[in-house]
C-alpha cells in the first residue's frame, strides 16, 4: 500500500520542513542490527482544538505513530488485557510516540482516527467481514476500504446556527420547545470506557439500559448556566421528545470524528445503502 498516495483519504501528512523530525528517526542504531520502527503522522479529526492549554496535543492537528509489530500484536492477544477490554488503549499506548499523551484522555474521534491508521498501516486498507442486509436480514461477507474514510472534519451547523454558540472548548445549545440552554462537552476516550462499563453492569445485574440518558449525563456540562448534577438529572428525565432528539443531532455534528460511512450493496437482494464500516474481530485480525 502506498501511504504517500493517500494521503487526504488515510489523515497521513507528511511533515514540512519546519516540521520537526519524527523520533524514531532521531533514534540512533547502537549496532548494525539495531532497528528503527517506521513512524506516520495521522490528521487528527479535532485539529487539536479541543484539548486545553498544556495539553500535548493542544493545537497539534497529527499525532506521530509507530507500525504496530509483535509486541503489538502480543498486546492484542493478551487474554488478560481482552477479558478486562483494555488491549485497543494498551494498544494505543503502545504505538502513540509522545508517551507523554495519556490515550484515555484523547477525543473519541482522534481516539477513532489513530485506530484506524494503525490498522491500515499494520495489514492494509482492505477490511472484509460479515454484514447483515438491513432490507432482507441476509448475513454474507463484504468488504470495505478504509481507505476511502476520511479524516478531515469540518463542523457544518448552518443549519443550526442559531441555536448554538461556542463557549471555550464547550458548545451550548438552545432547544427551541423548552427554552433551555443546554452546556455540552466532547467525550473522550475515559468516557466512552464509563460509559461501557455501566452498560456492561447494568447487563450484569439484569437491569433496564438507559444508553441514552447515560450518554446525556456524560456530555452535559450545565443547564440554564447551572452544574448541579441533580438539576441535570432532573432535565433529562423531563426533556420532550422533540428537544432530545434535537440535542443528539446537534451533538453529532459537533463531534469532530472520522467518517467512517461507506456504501454497501447486498449480494442476495440488491439492496443499496450507505452504511457505517462495522469493528468486528476481523479488524485487527484480517482473514489470510
Amino acid at each position: 500500500m502506498s501511504v504517500r498516495n493517500n494521503e487526504n483519504r488515510l489523515g497521513h501528512r507528511e511533515p514540512s520542513d519546519s516540521s520537526p523530525v519524527p523520533q524514531a528517526q532521531q533514534a540512533a542504531q547502537s549496532s548494525p542490527f539495531s532497528f528503527v520502527v517506521p513512524t506516520e503522522f495521522v490528521t487528527l479529526p479535532s485539529k487539536g482544538k479541543y484539548y486545553p492549554e498544556g495539553h500535548p496535543l493542544h493545537g497539534a492537528e497529527v499525532i506521530e505513530i509507530s507500525h504496530m509489530t509483535a509486541k503489538e500484536e502480543d498486546i492484542l492477544t493478551s487474554k488478560s488485557l481482552l477479558r478486562k477490554g483494555v488491549a485497543i488503549d494498551r494498544l494505543l499506548q503502545s504505538v502513540i510516540v509522545d508517551k507523554s499523551i495519556n490515550p484515555m484522555e484523547l477525543l473519541i474521534g482522534d481516539k477513532n482516527a489513530i485506530i484506524v491508521a494503525t490498522r491500515i498501516h499494520a495489514y492494509g486498507a482492505d477490511y472484509e467481514t460479515k454484514v447483515s442486509c438491513p432490507a432482507c436480514g441476509t448475513t454474507s461477507p463484504y468488504g470495505f476500504d478504509l481507505n476511502n474514510i476520511s479524516f478531515d472534519f469540518e463542523v457544518e451547523l448552518s443549519a443550526y446556527e442559531d441555536i448554538v454558540e461556542k463557549k471555550g472548548d464547550n458548545y451550548v445549545i438552545s432547544l427551541p420547545k423548552t427554552k433551555v440552554k443546554v452546556e455540552v462537552r466532547l467525550l473522550t476516550g475515559q468516557d466512552e470506557k464509563n460509559l461501557s462499563e455501566a452498560a456492561a453492569m447494568k447487563r450484569k445485574h439484569n437491569l433496564p439500559e438507559s444508553v441514552l440518558t447515560d450518554q446525556f449525563r456524560a456530555f452535559i456540562v450545565s443547564v440554564n448556566g447551572s452544574p448541579d448534577p441533580n438539576y441535570i438529572n432532573d432535565f433529562i428525565q423531563a426533556v420532550p421528545a422533540a428537544d432530545s432528539r434535537l440535542l443528539r443531532v446537534v451533538y453529532d455534528k459537533l463531534v469532530p470524528n472520522i467518517d467512517m460511512s461507506q456504501q454497501f450493496t447486498c449480494n442476495n437482494c440488491g439492496y443499496d445503502t450507505a452504511m457505517e464500516v462495522p469493528l468486528s474481530a476481523e479488524f485487527f485480525w484480517p482473514r489470510q
